[in-house]
């Protein structure tokens, strides 16, 4: 689901799979404490994560070209 929408909240989680709000959330904080999503937002409620490794890749070779005078 995060390849389809990088960043994404446990409720979006909860409707889009039909698991539970405990199970999405302990899934979460797995994610979390490996190092694959990331929560961006520092709230308690509404927490969005972002999948990190998907956004890296996506942005690999964009950066900015040097500016020449």
């Amino acid at each position: 689901m995060f390849q389809q929408n990088p960043f994404l909240t446990a409720n979006q989680l909860v409707q889009q799979t039909g698991l539970s709000a405990p199970t999405v959330n302990a899934a979460l904080a797995d994610l979390e404490r490996f190092g694959i999503v990331e929560e961006i937002t520092g709230r308690k409620r509404g927490r969005v994560f972002s999948y990190r490794r998907y956004l890296a890749i996506l942005s690999e070779g964009t950066d900015p070209l040097p500016m020449t005078a």
